[in-house]
């Protein structure tokens, strides 16, 4: 995956090369090479079992048509990116193709219509260096190293004026729009834009940018669980991509954090990030489904019983919810009286199963929260930046190999984050701040070492 034009960006990147008049005067190629869906491959596992859906059959390596750089939009030399459930996702076309998006999208307006395509480039993640600004762009300029958050709006309806995650024309961008990460070249909305932290490689600040932000709003935010000092927070799957970063934030915070996972050596990295309330869902065996249509409450019982044993009697004041229908009935049982189950996902199912006496009864809150707003990313970014909360990066996978990092994350057989290498020719480019970087070296690369 060579071109002549896109070799001389990368060399300006690597060079060290900031000045904006150099990367405004290269040239852009007329096509690049991105991780794309087919449109016409969209019924390809009808019939199919969710777990026997296989993202490496439905993924495409392919060079694409570069797209125009409209107003309020930035073309980005995409150095690294890495993968998110929302790439699964859209990898086994559930819980609906996401070529429904693309089409109400570029029914908005004359913009908008070249996202409409018969093929869809994945990805809302990155990190890279700015090649083009459109017109009424003026905190960016060509050279910039950025970081991307995924969220797309428009602001054009009045309800995304207080929280831009109402707006009604909110969009995950790489997801709901086309021309996402996992490419050479990516298009993104100027207003998702944030500084690159210094101390980091590529690869590493590409894996933060959903994820964290996500974990930011849903357990930090007042537009989540509003979390405080000495609450209990259970947080399931607390050694993948968004546990590791609530692990983290509940520890910041002055929180307890009670981290559930799935083996020993996940148990094993939740105790080297510093927590030290640890159920590993495998040893104890918990199953919380008698069978596919029946909640099996006294598994309830028995979790919530594990909980109180390691908190000292404690049951938790949040619930931090993501993989749905396997774990919701129990979230919501286990959450104290009166505590929050915020929830951000569905990766296990999206119809879920609870007792709703537990729920009202109780008198518990079920929080929905999505994403982030340019805020709470960029206060995320920031914390990132000034080596508060660091990246759980535990491998990367060049551009080519795509589609196994998207199968490790549909598996779970991964740790932490996976990272994707775009125009980055190897690991370990692109840190400016050797010496914040060597402050925090050991809880930078702790994923990387597992």
């Amino acid at each position: 995956m060579t071109d002549s034009m896109t070799d001389a960006i990368r060399d300006a990147v690597l060079s060290g090369e900031s000045d904006p008049g150099h990367f405004a005067a290269l040239a852009v190629p007329e096509s690049y090479w991105g991780v794309t869906v087919h449109a016409d491959e969209v019924d390809m596992f009808a019939g199919m079992r969710s777990d026997d859906k296989d993202p490496r059959k439905s993924l495409h390596v392919e060079e694409v048509a570069t797209p125009e750089v409209g107003p309020g939009e930035a073309l980005l030399a995409v150095m690294a990116s890495s993968v998110n459930y929302n790439t699964v996702w859209s990898a086994i076309f559930e819980p609906v193709a996401t070529f429904g998006f693309l089409r109400r999208y570029g029914r908005r307006s004359e913009l908008a219509r070249r996202h409409d395509l018969p093929y869809h480039v994945l990805g809302s993640d990155v990190s890279g260096v700015v090649l083009r600004v459109g017109p009424g762009v003026t905190r960016w300029r060509p050279g910039d190293r950025v970081v991307a958050h995924c969220l797309s709006v428009e602001l054009e309806d009045p309800e995304g004026h207080d929280d831009t995650m109402l707006d009604p024309q909110q969009r995950i961008w790489g997801f709901e729009t086309n021309f996402g990460g996992l490419a050479e070249l990516a298009l993104v909305k100027a207003n998702q834009l944030m500084p690159m932290p210094a101390h980091l490689t590529w690869e590493e600040a590409a894996c933060s940018g959903l994820v964290n932000s996500t974990a930011y709003r849903q357990l930090v935010s007042r537009n989540g669980a509003a979390m405080k000092q000495g609450d209990t927070v259970l947080i399931w799957g607390a050694s993948g991509g968004l546990g590791s970063y609530a692990t983290q934030y509940a520890l910041n915070g002055g929180a307890t954090p009670v981290c559930v996972v799935s083996s020993p050596e996940k148990a094993e990295l939740a105790r080297r990030a510093g927590a030290s309330l640890i159920i590993d869902r495998s040893a104890e065996r918990y199953s919380f489904w008698q069978d596919e249509h029946t909640p099996d409450v006294a598994e309830w019982r028995r979790f919530g019983g594990h909980i109180r044993e390691l908190t000292g009697g404690d049951d938790p004041d949040i619930v931090f919810e993501h993989p749905g229908r396997e774990t919701f009935g129990a979230s919501v049982y286990v959450c104290r009286r009166g505590g929050t189950i915020v929830t951000c996902a569905s990766t296990t199912g999206f119809m879920h199963s609870f007792d709703n006496r537990y729920l009202w009864m109780s008198l518990k809150r079920v929080v929905g929260t999505h994403f982030a707003n340019y805020h709470e990313a960029w206060q995320a970014n920031r914390l990132v930046a000034q080596g508060r909360v660091h990246p759980t990066l535990s491998r990367s996978y060049p551009l080519e190999q795509s589609a196994e990092a998207v199968y490790d994350v549909r598996r779970n057989i991964h740790q932490g984050k996976i990272g994707v290498l775009c125009l980055a020719p190897a690991e370990g480019l692109g840190v400016r701040d050797q010496e914040l970087r060597e402050r925090h070296l050991p809880a930078i690369t702790r994923y990387r070492s597992s």
